[in-house]
Parts: structure tokens; C-alpha cells; sequence
């Protein structure tokens, strides 16, 4: 197969161990970053070019998509799409994973445990969101955001009030949530692929720090994760759409409530915490995606050709 992986840089870890895993598994890959490719949108036959011309015809395309080419890169991803290229992970599952407010009503829908989320755009029933998430402390979310960026903790409903006043000020869209207090400084990492954990970790907060994140300076501890925990990453990544997901979740009294859904997780903290290959554990799931989507478009051409046959026949 030809593969291509859509990142900002070769350099990056990520980015890196995707390239030696497709090459160690017999593929050509190629390296190309969103920002480089301009799209053409003609009746009925989209086309793109990177670095002034077409680029080669890819098999399937890996999306490395940070938040801050979110937009951007969700555009060239849905071109790959049009023009029929198979991508791991497609656009609109991106853009479910990346609303943090749409990720949470999603879920929900599913009966798929969550922490009390509010949205609100002004500071009018201030009181009534602190009441539906239990009150204070509570955390605050800007709704586009990862590696723990934009995420706040408030200890009293004046620091909640100064928080959503001067984010709103911004023009920012955010969302309060239930603080679980059984789990402070601690969450969890799964790494799902297709419909399975593949790795999972406990990430703990440094000292002074509420975000667990590994950009953050949290710890990783390698886990075998309970079959509940396990079905709820599993069951999350589908609701979304992903082929790939890091799960993180909240270990909370009554069981697993999902925080987050990333659709570009980070493979280094889990790598190395796990050492766990998960990298070829991707390039794999490509490998069998592309081969499902051939036997599906082959099944669909034989029931066309059948039709063309009958219509022949016909006196």
C-alpha cells in the first residue's frame, strides 16, 4: 500500500513511529503536513495540490490533525474523502471528538456515563449551573482544546464567575463539569483501535498540578484495564466514529465516566509507559480497513454488473 500520514512534522514522535511501522510492514508512506496541500473544488470532480502539483494516489491516508489546523485540516481530509481515499480517522468523526460539547450530548445519548456537563453563554443562572454540577470545585473547559490546554479549575463560585466573564469576554465558547473528587490529579488513558484496547495507563497530576496530561508533566503507570473501563473506551470511540481514539477517562465511585475522546492521540507517553507497539497496531487496522472497503466497493460492483446483465435480457 501507499500510505500517507497528514502531520505538521516528520519529526514528531507520532509522526515518526507510524513511518518505520508502515515501512516495517512492506508499505511506502510519505509524510506531508495539511497547511501544504490547496484544494480545488470543481462539478462533479474535486481535485488537491501539494507543493504546486497533484500529489500520487494514496491507499489510505493516516490524519495527524493538531488543534491548532483543526479547521484546515479537516478540509483536506474531507477532499481525500471526495476523491474516494480512505482515511483513518475521516472528518466527521474528527469534528465529533473535537466538540467537546457535542462529544458529551453524543455520548449521553447512548446511555455512555459522563460528568455532569453544562454549557451556558452567560453569567444570568450562574448559580443554577453550579447546583446541576454539584457545586464547587468545579472544572471549566474551553470546547475546543487538548493536552490539557484550556482546562481550569474553580474552587468558589466567584472564581467560576471571573473565569466565565472573562473567557466569554474573549468570544470563547466554554463548558462547566462535575469535578469528581475520587479521582483528583488521576485519570485514565486507553489507546483503542477498531473495536479493542490495545494499551491503557494511569496518568497521575505532578505536585501543584489538577491535569494529568504527560504534556503536563504527569506520571504513566501501565495498567490492565477492568472489562468495564474497557467497554466504555470501546463503546465511545464508536459513537464517534473513530478507527483510532485515546480515551481518557474518570475512575469515579459509580464506575468509568469518559472526559475525552482524542482522535490524534499521542503515541510516545503510552509507548513507553506500555511498551506496547501500538504504532503497528495502526498501520494493521489501515491495512484491514482498506481491505474491507475493497471487498465492500467489489460486492457493490457485482450487484451492478448483475443488474446490467438482467437489463440486457430483457426482450
Amino acid at each position: 500500500m501507499r500510505i500517507l500520514v497528514l502531520s505538521r512534522s516528520s519529526a514528531l514522535y507520532s509522526t515518526t513511529r507510524l513511518v518505520l511501522a508502515a515501512r516495517a510492514r512492506g508499505h511506502e508512506v510519505d509524510v506531508a503536513d495539511v497547511l501544504q496541500f490547496h484544494l480545488c473544488v470543481k462539478r462533479g470532480r474535486p481535485e488537491m495540490y501539494l507543493r504546486g502539483a497533484a500529489p500520487p494516489h494514496y491507499d489510505v491516508v493516516i490524519p495527524r490533525i493538531g488543534a491548532s489546523v483543526t479547521s484546515y485540516g479537516l478540509a483536506v481530509v474531507r477532499h481525500f474523502e471526495m476523491m474516494g481515499v480512505p482515511c483513518l480517522n475521516g472528518a466527521v468523526a474528527i469534528a465529533r471528538s473535537r466538540d467537546k460539547l457535542r462529544a458529551m450530548q453524543l455520548l449521553t445519548k447512548k446511555d455512555i456515563d459522563v460528568p455532569i456537563t453544562v454549557c451556558a453563554r452567560t453569567p444570568k443562572d450562574l448559580d443554577l449551573m453550579l447546583e446541576l454540577v454539584g457545586g464547587t470545585p468545579v472544572i471549566v473547559k474551553l470546547q475546543q482544546g487538548t493536552q490539557g490546554i484550556g482546562v481550569m479549575i474553580a474552587e468558589t463560585r466567584q472564581a467560576v464567575s471571573s473565569l466565565l466573564e472573562t473567557l466569554w469576554g474573549m468570544g470563547q465558547d466554554i463548558i462547566v463539569q462535575q469535578y469528581i473528587a475520587e479521582s483528583k490529579g488521576r485519570d485514565i488513558r486507553a489507546f483503542v483501535v477498531g473495536t479493542r484496547v490495545v494499551a491503557a495507563m494511569r496518568r497521575s497530576a505532578k505536585a501543584g498540578e489538577f491535569r494529568s496530561n504527560i504534556h503536563r508533566g504527569g506520571a504513566g503507570h501501565r495498567i490492565q484495564l477492568d472489562e468495564a473501563y474497557q467497554r466504555a473506551a470501546v463503546a465511545a470511540t464508536k459513537v464517534m466514529g473513530l478507527e483510532v481514539a485515546g480515551v481518557d477517562m474518570l475512575e469515579s465511585s459509580t464506575g468509568p465516566k469518559i472526559l475525552e475522546i482524542n482522535s490524534s492521540p499521542g503515541l510516545e507517553g503510552i509507548e513507553r509507559t506500555t511498551g506496547v507497539d501500538i504504532a503497528d497496531k495502526i498501520v494493521a487496522r489501515a491495512e484491514r480497513y482498506v481491505e474491507r472497503r475493497g471487498r465492500r466497493r467489489r460486492a457493490v460492483d457485482a450487484v451492478i454488473e448483475d443488474e446490467r446483465r438482467a437489463r440486457r435480457l430483457l426482450p
